[in-house]
């Protein structure tokens, strides 16, 4: 039986610029600025990270699991989100969202967070100093950084299944998914000497299975760390993907991966198609296919475009929702949006890619790229054509190609504005993010699966939230009501 699919996206932001050109000061800067503006001094609890564990069991001798740094700017929303600096970077974690739809809205509030985080740190700086934030994946310069995803599985789902049954999906997904990129980066990719490719990540890739997340960069990431219960739960983590500017590109990505990975839990990894023979290779080279048609062998013996992987996909989730429905990932009319844009963007994409320009990110990016090169006579691998790149990504309304170019919205303003300041309503996330709005000054910390209260006398109190589908509105929201103080909600909880 298939868990609810409760989902999330944890996005790094690129960032350039801000005082001595230092990445790290500039997003402690762009944290701190967001946690004033929005009057929350909630700290991150740390207790209980475990970034060491490994799904397959004990870790192999080469692998290095992400250093958590605890020193660094790092606070909890009142959306029920997180703000910190990961390594170089500011990161916006989502809250945890019942829906696809609702986590890509919630998606697009974080970029609204450091939209809002970038004018109050610039209204403090020199103008030398100021900061640009970029919602991409790597720097030009060899450096790649994350756009995770999060899902929700039954920790009865054997991890060697998830391999078998993912693979093909993650290797493939980047065909309609993908944000496009101008050039190369690594060794491997400049050998090739692209003019573009269909993912801005693929070519950082580098093995199939692993914990890592920095180095070494494997298609299935293995972290073995729930943020819930242990013994019900595992958290898919998910660090193949683009940084999405499409809100339905974002959606497409979520839903049809949750519609996988619910499927698998019904069915088992015996119904997928079979996943290419060498994954890595065939990542990077599916990126590097404008036209689609590059196929790669797969365990069974047969040659597969990334089309060839999707469409295959996309006609077994269709036929598991029409023979079991979608609960796990949302209504039926969510659902069936789901499929229908998933086979729209993949139809589009080889057949008529005008008609998906407006939701497939790399579609839209790559006619920008061509029609600045034609018109201004520049060779492929000119620099002009990487700022163009880079500033598709500019999260800045004024300054960045993907709010030109006519992408379609699947959220409007006014939720977007409701998202940025209040939590979803379905999970766990909603206690925590009216604890952070109601009790800011009695709350010492908080994380995924707990809040640590400090009532002034006595020791810090914790109060678990194991289950990502509890402390939602429907428990707990009559009683925040009734309880003006922490101490109040403490001795009710213990009523």
């Amino acid at each position: 039986m298939a868990v609810e699919k409760v989902v999330g996206i944890e996005t790094e932001y690129g960032i350039a610029g801000g005082p001595d050109l230092d990445p790290i000061t500039s997003s402690s800067i762009i944290v701190n600025a967001y946690a004033r503006q929005g009057r929350t001094r909630i700290n991150w609890d740390f207790h209980g990270e475990t970034p060491d564990l490994d799904a397959r069991g004990l870790p192999g001798l080469t692998s290095f699991a992400p250093v958590v740094e605890t020193h660094l700017a790092n606070t909890v929303l009142t959306n029920g989100a997180r703000l910190y600096v990961d390594h170089a970077h500011p990161e916006y974690s989502s809250p945890e969202c019942r829906t696809p739809r609702e986590a890509t809205l919630y998606d697009v509030a974080g970029e609204e967070v450091m939209r809002r985080a970038l004018t109050v740190a610039n209204e403090s700086l020199e103008p030398h100093q100021a900061i640009t934030l970029y919602k991409n994946n790597s720097d030009g310069k060899g450096n790649s950084y994350g756009t995770h995803e999060n899902y929700l599985l039954s920790r009865s789902t054997d991890f060697a299944h998830v391999i078998r049954a993912m693979v093909p999906h993650f290797v493939s997904r980047q065909v309609v998914l993908g944000a496009g990129k101008v050039g190369a980066e690594t060794e491997h990719g400049m050998e090739s000497r692209p003019f573009f490719q269909l993912s801005q990540r693929a070519e950082f890739f580098e093995e199939i299975v692993g914990l890592e997340t920095t180095l070494k960069r494997p298609i299935i990431n293995t972290r073995d760390e729930p943020h819930s219960d242990a013994e019900r739960f595992r958290r898919l983590h998910v660090i193949i993907g683009d940084a999405n500017m499409s809100q339905y590109a974002t959606f497409v990505k979520l839903g049809s991966t949750a519609l996988l990975l619910a499927l698998l839990e019904e069915r088992g990894p015996d119904v997928f198609p079979s996943p290419p023979r060498h994954p890595v290779r065939a990542v990077r080279a599916y990126a590097l296919d404008t036209s689609l048609e590059v196929t790669e062998l797969c365990d069974d013996d047969k040659q597969r475009t990334a089309w060839d992987l999707q469409d295959e996909l996309w006609t077994l989730a269709l036929g598991f929702v029409d023979s079991n429905g979608g609960a796990a990932v949302g209504d039926p009319a969510e659902v069936s949006m789901i499929l229908d844009q998933w086979r729209e963007m993949l139809d589009g994409v080889r057949y008529d890619p005008d008609s998906v320009a407006d939701r497939v990110d790399w579609v839209a990016k790559l006619r920008i790229v061509r029609g600045y090169r034609d018109r201004h006579e520049l060779n492929d691998d000119d620099v002009k054509l990487q700022a163009i790149d880079l500033q598709y990504h500019d999260i800045r309304p004024q300054r960045s190609l993907a709010q030109r170019v006519g992408l379609r919205a699947l959220v409007d303003d006014d939720q977007v504005r409701e998202a940025v300041h209040n939590p979803p309503r379905d999970t766990r996330a909603f206690f925590r993010g009216q604890c952070v709005a109601r009790y800011p000054d009695q709350i010492a910390a908080a994380n995924w699966d707990s809040v640590v209260f400090d009532l002034g006398d006595g020791p810090l109190q914790r109060v678990p939230m194991m289950d990502p589908l509890r402390g939602t509105a429907a428990l707990t929201e009559d009683l925040l009501k009734v309880c003006p103080t922490a101490d109040d909600l403490l001795e009710a909880l213990d009523r």
